[in-house]
């Protein structure tokens, strides 16, 4: 399975950084970033649907994705086009990505910035707020549950946002006794990769009015969104 790949290489490049010795400096750095600008408020305070808007330079699945992207235009036009917000692939060897991206991506626009990657570690954490990060996404498929809620607290206490992603009723079962102000909603399932919009349609009535739900994956036609 893609995901297992992706976790294990990301334990050997998490490994791999530990073992840096600039990688102690981590924690003051991310606490000596710039403020976090506020994603949940930025999804909450548009007149028309609310877009996070996704810069992605490859797939597994589809390869090379638009042409060699240049990371800052791309942000300044989603900002010109409507966005809210701004999701920036980090992870490189399967997704083509990196924190220079986020870094050019949130210097380029006055959009909040989310991480997308594979976090499975403190020091992911740190490293993405000392990157400028403003949110991280936490997939409760991949963590167990007490390092899904020590990585929710770090984030939360280094003034992030979370998108905790959960894609059935089990994992959304884990993930609401840490009462997060922003739960995902993945609609394609990370274990065979085939997308049912009905997912988020599925698990919405079970999560309280209050939390944030963000749909995610499979949207491709207008209809499909006002829906």
């Amino acid at each position: 399975m893609i995901l297992d790949k992706i976790v294990e290489m990301k334990k050997e490049e998490v490994a791999e950084k530990q073992a840096r010795p600039e990688t102690r400096y981590l924690g003051s750095l991310a606490r000596e970033a710039a403020v976090p600008r506020d994603f949940v408020a930025a999804l909450k305070t548009r007149a028309r649907v609310p877009i996070i808007a996704e810069i992605k330079k490859k797939s597994p699945s589809a390869g090379p994705l638009n042409g060699g992207t240049d990371v800052a235009a791309r942000a300044r036009r989603y900002e010109a086009g409507g966005a809210s917000a701004l999701s920036v692939l980090t992870d490189g060897p399967f997704f083509g990505g990196s924190l220079s991206d986020l870094k050019e991506a949130r210097d380029a626009t006055h959009l909040p910035v989310l991480r997308k990657d594979f976090i499975i570690d403190p020091l992911q954490v740190f490293e993405a707020r000392a990157a400028g990060a403003d949110a991280v996404l936490l997939i409760a498929a991949i963590l167990p549950d007490g390092l899904l809620a020590a990585l929710y607290g770090l984030v939360r206490s280094l003034g992030m946002a979370a998108l905790m992603e959960v894609h059935n009723e089990a994992e959304l079962e884990r993930v609401l006794p840490l009462e997060p102000r922003m739960i995902g909603v993945n609609n394609r399932n990370l274990a065979t990769m085939t997308v049912d919009l009905d997912t988020c349609r599925r698990l919405r009535p079970l999560i309280p009015a209050s939390t944030l739900v963000v749909a995610e994956s499979g949207f491709s036609r207008p209809e499909e969104v006002r829906d």
